[in-house]
């Protein structure tokens, strides 16, 4: 039997005697926004009650925004923040103006990476789905859990129709977030099939202090600014004006489950982002440390290429879902303490 759900020490059975309603702890809240490039779009907040709190943006495939520990941001925010996606544009690089970071941006779901064309289909940067408002299914505290589910159609006529089924759920009293995603080819063809899910770590969490882990087992830099890099690939660097990004791919090892992590000893405060590598095999690091963009990118991917849809499928590597096939993605984040802590850290003092 599993234990009941808990929080701040005690067993949900017995909070019910000292609140009246559960939304005092935790909860999901529903907001419109109403000023600037976010007007008109929808924004979910989940509320764990165990220090931990989520903003989901349903109008850009419900992906995940600012992401709060105790009070502690852990996410990356762009200069743009989450626009409304009417401000998209698909043209070469245009895709970075409406880049709004958030701890999990989904980059997809037929390709990702550069602009190309491919037999005479355009594919825009990372891809079309985060662009794409989604529509709300479920929303609602059941059984100790906060659960968000969604379902995000990609389709044009006469090509692709691919269907995203995105369940998010937090434990209440806890401080973790999983999300399971199943891409559907719901097309009469097979269907090109890149997913990467741009997971986007910033300060205070990522400063010099932190302590980044990548299980990999062989580093490659994608270009020369990464090659000049790559035997820092796992430090943090300071913030620097004109600083080049650099891109690392990472192979994993055999383990069917991969754990990533950001560890701020100075904060007191480990990230750890955890995926099934049986559908994730890929994992891609982009270390930005410009001043005002300072970044640090862990991306789980279905396909270990930075080339873009014409380059993978030039190459052999580009995924494919047959008519009616199904893929499932499962991704999971945890905030607690530092593992390299002193002996008290901001969280206990």
């Amino acid at each position: 039997m599993k234990p009941e759900p808990s929080i701040h020490g005690l067993p949900l059975s017995e909070v019910a005697r000292r609140v009246g309603s559960i939304d005092q702890l935790a909860r999901i809240d529903h907001f419109t926004e109403a000023e600037g490039p976010r007007r008109g779009t929808r924004r979910i907040r989940l509320v764990t009650g165990g220090g931990l709190e989520v903003e989901l943006h349903p109008d850009r495939a419900f992906d995940i925004g600012q992401v709060t520990f105790r009070g502690v941001p852990v996410a990356w925010v762009s200069p743009m923040g989450q626009a409304n996606p009417a401000f998209y544009d698909a043209s070469g690089m245009e895709w970075l103006r409406t880049f709004g970071g958030g701890l999990m941006c989904t980059c997809g779901l037929d390709t990702f990476g550069p602009a190309s064309v491919d037999r005479g289909v355009s594919y825009p940067m990372h891809g079309r789905v985060g662009a794409i408002p989604g529509t709300l299914l479920r929303a609602e505290a059941v059984d100790g859990r906060l659960i968000v589910e969604c379902e995000v159609r990609q389709a044009k006529v006469f090509e692709e129709n691919l269907v995203l089924h995105r369940r998010i759920e937090a434990p209440i009293g806890g401080c973790s977030l999983r999300i399971t995603d199943t891409v559907t080819n719901h097309g009469p063809s097979d269907a090109g099939h890149m997913l990467l899910y741009h997971c986007n770590v910033g300060w205070p969490l990522l400063d010099e202090a932190a302590r980044l882990s990548i299980p990999s087992v062989k580093v490659t830099p994608r270009d020369d600014a990464a090659t000049a890099g790559v035997a820092r690939w796992h430090l943090i660097d300071p913030p620097e004006r004109g600083y080049r990004e650099q891109v690392f791919i990472h192979e994993l090892g055999e383990a069917k489950r991969a754990t990533v992590s950001v560890d701020n000893p100075n904060l007191g405060i480990r990230l750890e982002l955890s995926f099934d590598t049986t559908t994730l095999p890929g994992f891609h690091q982009w270390k930005m440390a410009d001043e005002g963009h300072f970044v640090m990118g862990l991306e789980p991917n279905n396909c270990n290429w930075t080339g873009g849809r014409a380059s993978a499928q030039a190459s052999g590597v580009l995924p494919v879902l047959k008519p009616g096939e199904t893929v499932r993605y499962d991704l999971q984040f945890d905030l607690g303490p530092s593992c390299h802590a002193p002996n008290r850290t901001d969280l206990e003092q």
